[in-house]
C-alpha cells in the first residue's frame, strides 16, 4: 500500500515492501510505481525495496516551472532521506536511469550502487529525434490508447504485442486514475535533452551494472556500453532479444540478474 511522503519540498508517492538491503528503484517518462511491479513483488524476499513516483508523473504533483535531472535526482535524495535511508542500491530505468547517474554524482553517499537499464550519457541526434518525436505525439494521438501503442513500438519486443502482452501493459495504464498531463511530459522530456555526464562519469567510485536490450531501439547497446565504459569498473551485459524494458518483459531473468549483481556489492 503505498504513502504520500514529504521529501524536500514535494509530497512524493512512494511504495515501499520487502525486508533486507534497501533498493530503490527510478522510473522514466511518465512511469509510476506500478512499472516497477514485477521487482516490488519478485525481490521483495531479498531486499526492502522503495519506489516512487517522479514529480509529475502519477500522485506525485510537479510544481510551476521548468524540470531538469538535476532536481529529480535530488527529489531521488530526499526519498532516502524520507525514510531515514542511510544509501541504497539504486536501479533506474531509461531516463530514471540517467537520474540515477546524476544521483550518483550529486549524492554519492547515498548510492550503494547502480543497476542503469536502457541508459546513456547524453543524446545522439537519434535518440534527441525520438524524445522529440514523443513530445508531438502526445498532442496528436488521437486517443490515450493510440498514444501508448505508438510509444510502446520503441519499449516492448514485437513477441509481446503479438502475445497480447502490450495490450494487458495498455489496459493497465488506462486504469490508472492518475494520469500525466501533455505539459507534465513535455517537461519530463525537456529535461533530458541536453543533459550530459559524459564528462563527469569517470569521477564516480560505486559498483555499476549497465544492461541493455539488443532489440532496444530508444537507448541503443552502443549507447549503454559507452557508459559502461565511463564508469570505472563497470559491467556491461546484453539482454539479447530483448527491447527497452525486459524488466518487464523477462522479469524473472532480469531480477535474478541484479539480485545477483547486488549480493555480490553488499
Amino acid at each position: 500500500m503505498g504513502e504520500h511522503v514529504r521529501a524536500g519540498t514535494l509530497d512524493v508517492w512512494t511504495e515501499q515492501v520487502g525486508e533486507g538491503p534497501d533498493v530503490l528503484l527510478l522510473g522514466g517518462l511518465g512511469d509510476t510505481v506500478e512499472s516497477w511491479q514485477f521487482q516490488l513483488d519478485g525481490l521483495a524476499d531479498r531486499f526492502r525495496l522503495t519506489a516512487f513516483d517522479n514529480r509529475g508523473a502519477g500522485r506525485t504533483a510537479r510544481p510551476e516551472g521548468a524540470v531538469s535531472v538535476e532536481m529529480l535526482a535530488d527529489d531521488a535524495a530526499a526519498v532516502l532521506h524520507a525514510y531515514d535511508i542511510p544509501s541504497a542500491h539504486v536501479a533506474g530505468f531509461s531516463g530514471g536511469s540517467v537520474i540515477a547517474q546524476e544521483m550518483a554524482l550529486r549524492h554519492p553517499d547515498l548510492v550503494r550502487s547502480l543497476v542503469l537499464q536502457g541508459t546513456w550519457t547524453e543524446m545522439d541526434n537519434y535518440l534527441r529525434t525520438w524524445a522529440l518525436f514523443m513530445k508531438w505525439l502526445v498532442e496528436v494521438a488521437p486517443s490515450e490508447r493510440a498514444f501508448h501503442e505508438g510509444h510502446f513500438l520503441f519499449t516492448y519486443t514485437p513477441r509481446s504485442y503479438n502475445d497480447g502482452t502490450v495490450d494487458r501493459i495498455i489496459d493497465g495504464v488506462l486504469a490508472l486514475p492518475h494520469k500525466q498531463s501533455t505539459e507534465d511530459i513535455h517537461a519530463f522530456i525537456d529535461a533530458f535533452i541536453d543533459h550530459k555526464t559524459t564528462d563527469r562519469l569517470p569521477n564516480l567510485r560505486v559498483p555499476a551494472l549497465v544492461l541493455a536490450g539488443s532489440n532496444d531501439l530508444i537507448s541503443r547497446p552502443n549507447l549503454c556500453r559507452a557508459v559502461a565504459e565511463k564508469i570505472p569498473g563497470a559491467l556491461f551485459e546484453v539482454f539479447e532479444g530483448e527491447a527497452h524494458q525486459p524488466f518487464q518483459e523477462v522479469p524473472d531473468r532480469w531480477n535474478d540478474r541484479v539480485s545477483a549483481f547486488w549480493r555480490s556489492v553488499q
